[in-house]
């Protein structure tokens, strides 16, 4: 017991900052998505849905139509496959970091997507538009492009936190990789092929899923440095 004790009191002030952030952002983003799962599995209307779209019909000019129609292609299937595979390849051969981080990177993103698939089976909930170009097909509940950009991108901030880049930098690029997590949600409700709580249900969807991840690796990576 005193042990146990004596290891919590050698964490640093910024590690228990961190881990209570982190139970913070787990506990609001499981409410959360439970909270929507509850309401779309009751067939409930939400007025933010229709707030959203009024409001975005107000933005649909042609130029900005194809702006985020190539912000969408960002969290494509097609896109996180590629760039995943060539992350995983990264971590796993060309650097010397241990081996549990490519695995656990795989556990995240191949988690994400047989989670996803099996969630939007479950609730069935139909799109506000079908359209292929933008990949709007199949069921709409969570959204498989917020899913899949907040678990790639939120492990690319996760790496990048823990590297050896100087503070500037991480704050440069972490925050482009917020923006860009955010903007590939928000254009799918843009695009008209998901309702917005659509996007707000994958991104707490993904996060809880990336945060297990994150913390399964930093456990095992404890394990191994013992």
């Amino acid at each position: 017991m005193l042990i146990h004790a004596q290891k919590i009191k050698d964490l640093s002030k910024a590690s228990l900052l961190t881990i209570f952030i982190g139970f913070l952002l787990l506990g609001g983003a499981t409410v959360l998505f439970i909270s929507l799962a509850d309401d779309v599995l009751e067939k409930e209307k939400f007025a933010i849905d229709r707030m959203m779209d009024d409001y975005i019909e107000t933005l649909r000019y042609p130029v900005l139509q194809q702006i985020m129609g190539g912000i969408t292609e960002a969290g494509s299937v097609l896109f996180i496959t590629i760039a995943s595979i060539i992350l995983f390849l990264f971590l796993l051969v060309f650097t010397r970091m241990s081996k549990w981080y490519a695995i656990f990177f795989a556990v995240n993103m191949l988690g994400v997507s047989l989670l996803t698939k099996v969630l939007k089976l479950f609730f069935e909930r139909e799109r506000p538009e079908i359209l292929a170009e933008f990949d709007g097909t199949g069921f709409s509940f969570p959204s498989g492009h917020s899913t899949g950009a907040i678990t790639f991108y939120g492990f690319l901030i996760y790496l990048l936190l823990i590297s050896s880049l100087k503070s500037v930098w991480k704050w440069i690029i972490n925050s482009g990789l917020v923006l860009a997590t955010f903007t590939i949600a928000l254009s799918r409700v843009f695009l008209q092929v998901h309702y917005f709580t659509d996007v707000v249900a994958g991104l707490a969807f993904g996060l809880v899923w990336l945060l297990i991840c994150i913390s399964g690796l930093e456990l095992m990576l404890w394990r191994e440095r013992r």
